[in-house]
């Protein structure tokens, strides 16, 4: 039964997907479990070391990979171990840049940033999945939606500067971990629609879907360390 399963479920990816886009997919999501172990590699120099620490410089060296990876042309496949090497130097240092927050949940109760992964693996997978085996195109009429959610959340960035209201930070806490997930659905159905219209750009093509990993892991650390510091809080009261 359960083998049945698997192959039923197996032929739905090749009824929905062509070859070329399966092996397309195959490439973008190994490029993203690279950048994935990479933003962990740089956590833990963070974490456990002094050669680099999370800071104005490893944001500027963040930057200067991303737009060195942007301005790279993909040269059918001709600069790709260059410019894999630039997102994994950007990846590398994104991971640099989690590590205050790391360390703040870790002296909470580390065991928050195992539960935090595999939830964030877990929404993912199941978008992703959702987004290959959707009808053509269904998800694509998200972008105008998050570009809107996006602004807003600008916006309310910019009215917590002056306000500083725990409510306007939970709403863009909560409101950002929505959009996150509504673009893993988008850019997953992007990639596909980019893929048959000629593009071989998996490099490229995986920073997207690395940005959504990390901004639903790092909103539900967030949301996960509250929920932790509200029960100790209730159980000492």
């Amino acid at each position: 039964m359960a083998t049945a399963s698997v192959h039923s479920f197996l032929n739905s990816f090749n009824s929905k997907l062509e070859q070329p886009v399966r092996q397309h997919l195959k490439n973008v999501y190994a490029c993203l479990a690279m950048s994935t172990m990479a933003a962990a590699l740089g956590a833990a120099v963070h974490l456990f070391t002094n050669i680099i620490q999370a800071g104005f410089l490893s944001a500027i060296g963040a930057l200067v990979f991303f737009f060195l990876l942007m301005s790279t042309p993909d040269d059918n496949g001709k600069s790709m171990p260059t410019r894999v090497g630039y997102l994994l130097g950007f990846t590398f240092l994104t991971g640099v840049g989690l590590g205050p927050l790391l360390e703040h949940v870790i002296i909470i109760d580390p065991s928050i940033i195992i539960t935090a992964f595999v939830a964030t693996s877990a929404v993912f997978l199941c978008f992703s999945i959702c987004a290959m085996l959707s009808e053509r195109g269904k998800w694509l009429y998200l972008g105008g939606t998050l570009m809107t959610m996006l602004t807003t959340l600008m916006v309310l960035s910019l009215a917590n500067i002056f306000f500083g209201a725990k409510w306007i930070y939970q709403t863009q806490l909560y409101l950002g971990l929505l959009a996150m997930c509504g673009f893993v659905l988008f850019d997953t159905q992007m990639i596909i629609e980019k893929r048959r219209l000629g593009s071989r750009d998996f490099v490229a093509h995986s920073l997207d879907l690395f940005v959504d990993f990390i901004g639903i892991f790092r909103r539900l650390v967030i949301i996960l360390t509250q929920k932790e510091q509200e029960s100790r809080k209730k159980r000492k009261d």
